[in-house]
């Protein structure tokens, strides 16, 4: 028989809930064996020590994201669900879940989530083809100018939480979290589907955001997934407006200023008849299509690319020159 994967609506307004509720009558998840899932839906999740939905919206002021909320204690893949069903739930939909049995990673990288994690899936939009590869960049850094926000809001020791290009966030040289964005193409626009999983209480397998408070500060108040995730989304509708209005460059100097690699060294390989050369690089920032942009030995500028076959970007990268 097919598992049944248990949903729980929310709504910011009651407006929002009745229509979360009459769209989410329709959601099906297929599972990869051909099988159907059931979906059972509550508008409440009375009892439950999942999560507060109640906190959460409470904390949200944004405006068209994270204003209808699909959580769920267990299910496969939070990300399958909003991509399988995007014509059918309002755009800025987010779905939530406790434990993930099935995540998706870079490379379909499948993995099984310890529970701790705040992990949600959300859906937007956008036009323009040539931002799409900047997306990702553009959630690393709401989520890193988020949880400083929240930690500065709640008089709490600031994390330095750090962006590894591409979709990573580390804290302290461990990674804390992951953002996987896909897309798919309908005529006039890009429907986009974003997954993000962020170690909060799970120490295990690297580190975690509240054991790093502890650290810095014995005793200290720990960080909600609830509050984080409405921080989230206030940081994510600003820095996507003006993404969307004024493109990437207008946040470059913020993301620069969170990421890991300006004046980082890297070994690049090079083909040279038929012998591969390995050459010293330093990295400068990205370029427009959002590869990164390093400086030779020589002077030359290059667009560096991953070879496609590393687990770690930085120990595979193939330098392009730019035409200056």
């Amino acid at each position: 028989p097919a598992a049944t994967t248990f949903l729980v609506l929310s709504g910011k307004s009651p407006q929002d809930q009745q229509f979360l509720a009459s769209a989410a009558g329709e959601l099906s998840l297929a599972e990869e064996g051909g099988g159907e899932l059931a979906v059972s839906l509550a508008l409440d999740a009375s009892g439950d020590a999942g999560f507060d939905a109640a906190a959460y919206m409470g904390a949200l002021q944004a405006r068209r994201f994270g204003r209808w909320m699909l959580w769920s204690p267990r299910m496969a893949s939070t990300h399958d669900l909003v991509t399988q069903n995007f014509a059918k739930l309002p755009v800025g939909v987010v779905c939530a879940t406790d434990v993930q049995f099935k995540g998706r990673g870079r490379s379909k990288n499948v993995w099984e989530s310890p529970p701790g994690c705040l992990m949600f899936s959300f859906t937007s939009q956008m036009n323009d083809a040539r931002k799409l590869p900047l997306m990702q960049y553009v959630v690393c850094l709401a989520m890193t100018e988020a949880i400083k926000d929240l930690c500065c809001a709640k008089g709490l020791p600031e994390l330095d939480v750090r962006i590894k290009w591409p979709n990573d966030l580390y804290l302290k040289g461990l990674k804390v979290g992951g953002i996987l964005c896909t897309s798919s193409y309908e005529p006039k626009v890009y429907n986009i589907c974003t997954g993000i999983g962020l170690n909060v209480d799970n120490e295990k397998p690297t580190t975690c955001l509240n054991a790093a408070l502890q650290e810095l500060k014995a005793n200290s108040p720990r960080l909600k997934r609830e509050d984080i995730l409405a921080s989230f989304f206030n940081k994510f509708e600003v820095l996507f407006d003006i993404f969307s209005n004024q493109g990437f460059q207008a946040l470059e100097e913020q993301y620069y200023n969170s990421w890991l690699h300006s004046g980082q060294r890297v070994v690049v390989q090079d083909a040279h008849e038929g012998q591969s050369v390995n050459s010293v690089v330093t990295i400068k920032g990205l370029t427009p299509s959002g590869y990164l942009y390093a400086v030779g030995e020589d002077g030359k500028s290059y667009e560096l690319h991953p070879d496609g076959n590393s687990f770690d970007f930085f120990t595979g990268l193939v330098r392009r020159k730019i035409d200056a």
